[in-house]
């Protein structure tokens, strides 16, 4: 939302202006080397490697330029790391075991210089074997760890892995959330880092920025005539931004209670798809006591990895407020919660009542806009349509573009795949600036403080429902009005 627009183009000071065209492979004059760090992690094994085998099944990755090097303190061989990975990879067993072949691994603390000049050692070896010209390869290093080693890492990178970039070379650093838990730790992670790396070279990423539906927010904005004059105050009523999964933290407990639902998918996931630029984040008022609802489900303390007195909320509805033209007295409501009756995550655009309402039909609900994230991708608008027959009465339906249906046979690429791509490209538009980041970190920080305190105490909810009821008080209070009687169903192909 720059200058007032909501989802405007996203940041874009470092990125190219030149895109490779569909299924050109990424290639210039160096050889690329992609180090995962963390390597024998859940995360690298799941969403990691499988993102480059896909990027490289599609063409992206050439196998004559690329080598893949995984680095983590296990010691395990280069086979064993193979056989980790493999069954994530997919089907196909000549393709797997091509791109297995691109992959060594290397072991070595996080902290110490040894195994990071060794690294340097096997990635220039690679250089050399490629006759790569110095200062003209590429070195991508990826960070599936958890930011307490971020510093450290970061630190062993700059003293013995860098690209001399003297010749269209680079070293760029792939960092995983959470940065920080609130803005002072942000701020100290992002000063550390900083004083190491330009910001050019850091891309902080948050896979719901590489959503298929995230991304054509934009086009939808900007590309349609018809949102032009609607997009504004004047005709829209509210907008909810809402995640809801229908399991609880199932093993996770540990994890989760140190964050809560608040820093591990409001403050970013969510934030992110609100505000696709700084200037509106910097534009949101300080949350008020009165909108917003905490809730934790029943049962969540009985997991023995979780405090007996935990105040974390696994449920969280905000109103934020954006103090600008466009969106004076429009309320965003993000609403995020564990262990409810679905799983989706979805954008809801409730448009105001139609003066007179000579129909009779405003109680059968608003028009809306919905895009749905996950699962299902799709966009579909909410009208007020005649039932058919010889009555004149209505009906609520919708216009339905299906991404399963409309698009047969397209896949549609993971998040991590798209991202990946776009920092080989060198393309930032899709990652967290710190400017961002400390903007975002400045709205939520005074009430996670509050609710560390235990100043703030989360209400009860049962799993399987829609979470505390204070919750849906809320959201009719500010002006949301629900449907009754219409539920979209997915079209069937």
């Amino acid at each position: 939302m720059g200058s007032g627009q909501w989802m405007v183009e996203r940041r874009s000071s470092f990125g190219n202006d030149s895109f490779p065209k569909e299924h050109e492979t990424v290639s210039e004059s160096g050889c690329l080397s992609i180090i995962v760090l963390g390597a024998s992690g859940d995360l690298a094994k799941k969403k990691t490697f499988p993102a480059l085998y896909h990027l490289y099944r599609q063409g992206f990755l050439d196998s004559n330029e690329v080598h893949i090097f995984g680095y983590a303190r296990t010691k395990i061989s280069d086979d064993d790391l193979r056989d980790r990975i493999r069954g994530y990879l997919g089907k196909d067993a000549e393709h797997v075991s091509k791109f297995l072949q691109l992959i060594k691994y290397v072991s070595g603390s996080y902290d110490s210089e040894d195994g990071f000049q060794l690294l340097d050692k096997e990635i220039s070896q690679h250089e050399e074997s490629k006759n790569s010209a110095e200062g003209s390869s590429r070195r991508l290093f990826y960070l599936a760890l958890p930011p307490s080693v971020y510093p450290p890492v970061c630190r062993m990178i700059k003293k013995c892995c860098m690209n001399n970039s003297d010749l269209g070379g680079w070293t760029r650093i792939v960092i995983e959330k959470p940065f920080g838990k609130d803005l002072e730790s942000a701020e100290n992670l992002s000063a550390q880092i900083g004083e190491l790396f330009e910001e050019a070279q850091l891309y902080r990423i948050d896979h719901y920025l590489g959503k298929e539906l995230v991304q054509n927010l934009l086009v939808l904005r900007f590309a349609n005539r018809f949102f032009l004059p609607l997009w504004n105050r004047d005709n829209i009523a509210n907008v909810q931004i809402v995640f809801r999964e229908d399991f609880g933290t199932e093993g996770r407990g540990g994890y989760f209670d140190e964050y809560g639902i608040i820093r591990d998918i409001i403050q970013n996931h969510l934030l992110q798809v609100l505000c696709l630029k700084v200037k509106v984040l910097q534009s949101v008022l300080p949350i008020q006591d009165n909108e917003f609802v905490l809730g934790q489900y029943e049962g969540y303390r009985d997991d023995p990895t979780v405090p007996d007195q935990s105040n974390t909320p696994t449920f969280a509805t905000v109103v934020l407020r954006i103090h600008n033209e466009r969106w004076e007295g429009v309320p965003f409501i993000l609403k995020a919660g564990k262990a409810l009756n679905s799983r989706k995550a979805e954008i809801r655009v409730q448009f105001k009542d139609v003066p007179g309402d000579i129909f009779k039909c405003q109680k059968q609900g608003r028009n809306e806009f919905v895009i749905r994230l996950q699962p299902l991708e799709a966009m579909y608008m909410k009208l007020t349509v005649k039932q058919p027959g010889l009555e004149m009465s209505t009906v609520q339906s919708e216009l339905d573009l299906s991404y399963m249906q409309r698009y047969q046979g397209v896949p549609i690429p993971e998040a991590y795949e798209r991202l990946i791509l776009d920092t080989i490209r060198g393309d930032q538009q899709h990652f967290v600036r710190r400017d961002e980041l400390k903007a975002a970190w400045e709205i939520f920080t005074p009430l996670l403080h509050r609710i560390d305190n235990g100043e703030m105490k989360p209400k009860e909810y049962q799993p399987g429902s829609r979470g505390p009821v204070e919750a849906d008080e809320l959201l009719a209070k500010v002006g949301y009005v629900q449907t009754h009687g219409y539920i979209w169903i997915p079209p069937t192909l």
